[in-house]
């Protein structure tokens, strides 16, 4: 009879474990998930911004019939091996370039097709913080989960490792400045 009981307290114990180790691995699998879906729609409106910069690009080509290139060089970005980060900050420059037009030329904005470009680039603009809030969330909750025991014993056995957020900075390095407007 001891040895029954102390095959079932084996069998319990084996078995709670099984079960911490699923809650956990689950728990883990949520954020990676979530961290996913907002990334997928980060690169949709980045995506979506980038073609509202070209309409834009030649739109103004178009209406102020000069030689001046206000967007130099954004056809090439897309073929630019850069992270979404990285392409984040060079759109933000030519919508600053964008902006920029607005205010020198004023006329375009009685223009249907680059108002239309403008409530574009508002909407997308707005999706991305979403996005990118939305990431950040995740990615917290995810790094928090790889710290915290048991999950960071799970986390290290699928080699689930810490994820920067969106700004880039990492958190777990020693440089305290290394976040560049």
């Amino acid at each position: 009879m001891p040895i029954l009981y102390s095959f079932l307290f084996i069998i319990i114990i084996v078995g709670a474990l099984g079960i911490l180790y699923v809650y956990q691995f689950n728990k883990l699998m949520h954020s990676k998930t979530k961290i996913d879906q907002a990334e997928y729609l980060i690169d949709e409106a980045l995506r979506n911004r980038y073609d509202i910069l070209l309409r834009a690009d030649k739109l103004v080509q178009n209406e102020l019939k000069n030689d001046k290139t206000f967007f130099k060089g954004i056809d090439k970005v897309r073929n630019e091996d850069i992270s979404n980060f990285d392409l984040d900050r060079k759109l933000v420059e030519y919508l600053n370039i964008l902006e920029q037009i607005k205010v020198d030329y004023p006329d375009l904005l009685n223009n249907k097709g680059f108002k239309e470009i403008l409530s574009d680039n508002k909407r997308e603009t707005e999706k991305l913080q979403a996005a990118k809030s939305y990431y950040n969330k995740y990615t917290s909750e995810l790094n928090d989960l790889i710290r915290t025991f048991p999950s960071n014993i799970v986390a290290r056995m699928h080699g689930i490792a810490i994820k920067p957020f969106f700004d880039g900075k990492n958190m777990e390095d020693e440089i305290i400045d290394d976040f560049k407007l």
